[in-house]
């Protein structure tokens, strides 16, 4: 018997018993769309970190108070950077186009009887251009707001939704901690980054905020929750780091470890791969177990047609029909229901990734990658399991066979 005849042998077989098969396929339908839906949303997270990053630009430098040790341990942040450290790096260091600086705390903000727990957010008046924001409406505030402690505010576009309503929020005022603050501008929307959602913040003059509503909470000057570099461009980012943690390092007089930590988005980036590639495999580890599940229930099945089979396999074996032939039929009826459980466990992976895709903020990748892999290893499945089963048909002796039937 051919290798074509083995085929169309191993076909009929399955469609006569079309429950028994697509029952057998289950396993694999499942353990396919798993693997391939789980894959997609996992690059899809990453995709979307990415883009979070990829918004602040190349050529952005964050410094964070502390270092990685104090940040571990500590419940509150250190109080290591000030507004002055900002400045000097602004002046001082020729590699950076500029400097913003920004202390977050969380206050009540008022309008008439409407009120919200938000984001205050303390900054420089160079907050626009080193962050790449732009205002919808109105103006930011200016040094002149800075140096007179104005009570100004610039809010975020659902925040001022979220107060206003459909009433013009420019020159209204409102009330921060039982101070009043009139809104002087609205930011444009861009969403939430890393954490910080501005959309939803208000932004005041950081003396302001050190002045009227959390207070001088370092000895040292304005304390900073972190300040943000701007390097003239990509080519320059790693002079920047370099001659920002030097001046820093005189300006706090470090001769041991650094009181801060310099980040760039390419650290960023490399950080939220590693964390992103490790559970995207570990999705796929999980979901790949329903797939050996799959093998174990084709082994199952076609050790049951075995035993059922046992007169066609011993009148096949009278009439000249090699071992090599019995095998080859059976691996191949599990190869078959492998692969086409694996077709059709793909096209419902897919389905669910073009869903994540519709109603979620992720754009979930279809890797080539991963249903090209899916769809081979359900079929080497099939092999393996069907391994066993087919020779123990082929093992079976013609006569015991059909004196058993």
């Amino acid at each position: 018997m051919n290798f074509l005849e083995s085929i169309q042998m191993a076909g009929k077989t399955l469609l006569s018993n079309k429950l028994r098969s697509a029952l057998t396929m289950l396993g694999i339908v499942i353990g396919n769309s798993s693997v391939i839906a789980m894959i997609g949303v996992g690059e899809g997270a990453q995709n979307y970190i990415n883009q979070q990053l990829e918004s602040l630009g190349p050529n952005v430098i964050f410094v964070l108070p502390g270092n990685q040790e104090t940040q571990r341990i500590s419940r509150e942040s250190p109080k290591t950077l000030v507004l002055s450290d900002a400045e000097a790096i602004a002046t001082q260091v020729p590699t950076v186009s500029g400097v913003t600086a920004e202390f977050n705390s969380r206050q009540v903000v008022t309008f008439r009887n409407r009120n919200t727990d938000v984001n205050i957010i303390g900054t420089t008046p160079s907050f626009l251009a080193v962050r790449s924001y732009e205002t919808s409406k109105g103006r930011f505030f200016t040094d002149i707001d800075m140096k007179r402690n104005n009570q100004v505010a610039v809010l975020g576009p659902d925040l001022s939704e979220k107060l206003f309503g459909s009433t013009n929020p420019i020159g209204q005022q409102l009330r921060i901690k039982n101070s009043s603050f009139q809104v002087i501008g609205i930011l444009e929307g861009k969403g939430s980054g890393l954490g910080v959602n501005y959309d939803e913040a208000a932004l005041i003059p950081i003396t302001t905020s050190a002045n009227r509503i959390v207070g001088r909470t370092s000895p040292y000057g304005l304390e900073l929750t972190y300040l943000v570099a701007a390097a003239k461009d990509p080519t320059t980012v790693d002079a920047a780091v370099f001659q920002i943690s030097n001046l820093l390092r005189l300006r706090h007089k470090i001769i041991s470890e650094d009181d801060f930590t310099v980040r760039t988005q390419k650290d960023a980036l490399q950080i939220v791969g590693q964390i992103t590639g490790a559970l995207t495999i570990l999705l796929a580890a999980i979901a790949g177990i329903s797939l050996f599940v799959g093998g174990i229930g084709i082994m199952n099945i076609m050790l049951v047609s075995v035993t059922e089979r046992t007169q066609e396999i011993g009148l096949r074996k009278a009439i000249g029909a090699t071992e090599q032939d019995i095998l080859l039929q059976f691996v191949i009826e599990s190869v078959i229901v492998s692969v086409a459980g694996g077709v059709v466990g793909t096209a419902v992976g897919l389905s669910g990734i073009m869903l994540v895709g519709a109603f979620t903020p992720l754009q979930a990748g279809i890797s080539p990658v991963a249903v090209t892999l899916a769809v081979s290893i359900s079929g080497a499945i099939g092999l393996f399991f069907g391994v066993v089963p087919a020779r123990r048909a082929a093992k079976l002796d013609p006569i015991v066979a059909l004196r058993s039937a």
